[in-house]
């Protein structure tokens, strides 16, 4: 029997949810005490199977919290939501380090999202993407008349975020000089359009992002110093997703279900074992276009090995031997070792789900760890609970 946490915001909406659920044969309870839930959650204590939030405790959580809360559960992004957290409602200036796809930008709309500027706008500037001769323009806004092409007055994107957010991904791709001009913007908080003669009193909530290292580019003289200071207040490191492989099988879940709806296929073993052997590069990006990729391929309800881009299962570890070894050629320890572990855990998960008929409960229990742990380790090694119990 399936165990239902319905969070109540409208209580006829959720009662009758609730009764919904009751009658289709799932055990069900409900709070109204949404804090408890997300703190519960974040510390990996549940013991629910399911959290069910509706329309109004959907809104009540935020819409970037609740997606960032139900896709992450490892210890990596319980530490990020912690400090998310601590910082959404202190307005100080945040750096946000990761590689590219990892997530950067989720990241800055959910301190904007939880803090006191989320009435306001957020307005996402790339650096990187803009052409230098463009680049006064989107971040100051121009006059009318100010070069060619300027057929009209254009506000720029401190305007824009006036009293929000301003989110400057990939800030070292800025050339030099107009890192100048940023900084003076930062300290007087007044931005002068190109080609304007008066200054516009601004105030927005700058987060920066960058995939490069700002101390050397710094050291290189690639980045001024005293800009680099007046973003650096507060680091946020975003983890690759090689880091947080047990996050993948819930992330690979919202991706197939966002890109294939209510009736989304799941992923076969094999499938799971290839995307947990992957480096992934392209981080969290690379993911949700390899399942939006899956399930334009898939022909049943399963996703199998077949269906994923060549680029993961070329790049999967291919079978190992006892001995360390990979089609007969020998491996480094470290990988060695992790794939040795990795089919250990499996054999062992098995193994006692087996002695358990199945019952996940009983497997915990055996296993001495709490539920929600032992499931998402058998949702890792794509083994289904049911299975076991028609042995």
């Amino acid at each position: 029997m399936t165990k239902v946490l319905v969070v109540e915001g409208d209580p006829q909406v959720s009662t009758a949810l609730a009764r919904t659920l009751g009658d289709d044969g799932h055990d069900v309870e409900i709070t109204d005490d949404l804090r408890s839930v997300l703190e519960r959650l974040d510390a990996g204590q549940a013991d629910w199977d399911v959290v069910v939030l509706d329309a109004a405790s959907l809104k009540m959580a935020g819409a970037g919290r609740l997606d960032s809360l139900l896709v992450g559960s490892s210890s990596a992004m319980r530490r990020m939501r912690s400090a998310l957290e601590r910082l959404a409602g202190q307005d100080v200036s945040i750096l946000i380090e990761g590689e590219r796809g990892s997530g950067k930008e989720l990241v800055a709309r959910a301190l904007h999202d939880r803090g006191p500027r989320r009435a306001k706008r957020f307005v996402a500037l790339h650096c990187g993407a803009i052409p230098a001769a463009l680049i006064d323009s989107e971040l100051f806004g121009h006059v009318k008349g100010a070069f060619t092409g300027a057929t009209g007055d254009r506000p720029g994107v401190f305007v824009e975020a006036d009293g929000g957010t301003l989110f400057l991904d990939e800030i070292g791709d800025l050339p030099l000089v107009v890192q100048a001009r940023l900084l003076r913007v930062l300290q007087e908080s007044e931005v002068r359009p190109v080609g304007g003669g008066s200054e516009r009193k601004v105030d927005a909530r700058v987060i920066a992002a960058t995939d490069v290292d700002l101390t050397t580019a710094v050291e290189q003289g690639k980045f001024r110093e005293d800009l680099f200071y007046r973003l650096n207040v507060v680091v946020l490191q975003v983890p690759p997703l090689r880091d947080r492989l047990d996050d993948l099988p819930l992330l690979a879940a919202h991706f197939l279900k966002k890109h294939g709806g209510e009736k989304a296929p799941s992923l076969s073993p094999d499938a799971l074992e290839a995307m947990s052997s992957y480096a992934w590069p392209g981080n969290v990006r690379e993911l949700e276009n390899a399942m939006e990729h899956a399930s334009a391929l898939h022909h049943s309800d399963v996703i199998g090995h077949e269906s994923l881009p060549a680029t993961i299962t070329r790049g999967s570890a291919p079978p190992t031997h006892s001995d360390g070894s990979a089609n007969g050629h020998p491996q480094p320890l470290t990988e060695a070792k992790r794939q040795a572990g990795a089919a250990f855990e499996k054999r062992y998960l098995v193994s006692t789900m087996e002695r358990a008929k199945g019952s996940v409960s009983e497997a915990a229990r055996l296993a001495v760890l709490d539920r929600t742990n032992f499931r998402r380790l058998l949702q890792r090694h794509g083994l289904d609970a049911m299975t076991f119990k028609a042995q």
